[in-house]
């Protein structure tokens, strides 16, 4: 019994990589991937598609709550966008905001190192901006422009706020209030 304890001890003692952020962070990723790997891109998205709406649905809720609101404005549309990736450790600015679209930038992704390589994890943040920016404002087309995932340094967001035929050349998904 004795020497178990000292192994146990000499074991919780580790200087390890491992705690549960980085865990479920890491299960995403795998996830992810392993949708990508078996199914394709599109497919794997389209299953991320349906798990993004109904958090952006949940998070949209909790702001709702937490201000008092039945509906928010495209001001507080965006300033909840960006304050929802912050607090997921994310690093998200406004580059442009006007009623025809919201455009952010992001210098941090919070799912860190895991989302290389793993453009399926950016269709939960175009989703959950989607879910939020419609139910509010009625309409959203959401525009992955750059992304962390995809190799670049930085990830650009364009929320398209109306829906219009000059956007229909870009790949983009689409969202209405429901």
């Amino acid at each position: 019994m004795i020497q178990t304890s000292l192994l146990d001890d000499e074991i919780k003692s580790l200087e390890l990589p491992i705690e549960r952020d980085q865990f479920l962070r890491t299960i995403i990723r795998e996830l992810a991937g392993t949708l990508q790997d078996v199914v394709g891109i599109e497919e794997a998205a389209g299953f991320l598609n349906v798990v993004g709406y109904r958090t952006g649905q949940h998070v949209n809720q909790i702001y709702h709550n937490g201000l008092q609101l039945s509906n928010l404005s495209r001001e507080q549309v965006t300033a909840v966008l960006v304050d929802w990736k912050r607090r997921i450790q994310g690093d998200f600015y406004v580059i442009e905001e006007s009623d025809e679209k919201i455009v952010l930038g992001n210098r941090r992704c919070p799912f860190a190192e895991q989302v290389e390589g793993r453009e399926a994890m950016c269709v939960m943040t175009s989703n959950i901006f989607g879910a939020i920016a419609a139910d509010n404002l009625g309409y959203a087309r959401v525009e992955l422009k750059d992304t962390i995932a995809r190799g670049a340094k930085e990830c650009t967001v364009i929320i398209h706020l109306k829906p219009s035929e000059e956007v229909e050349d870009f790949a983009g998904q689409e969202y209405f209030k429901v």
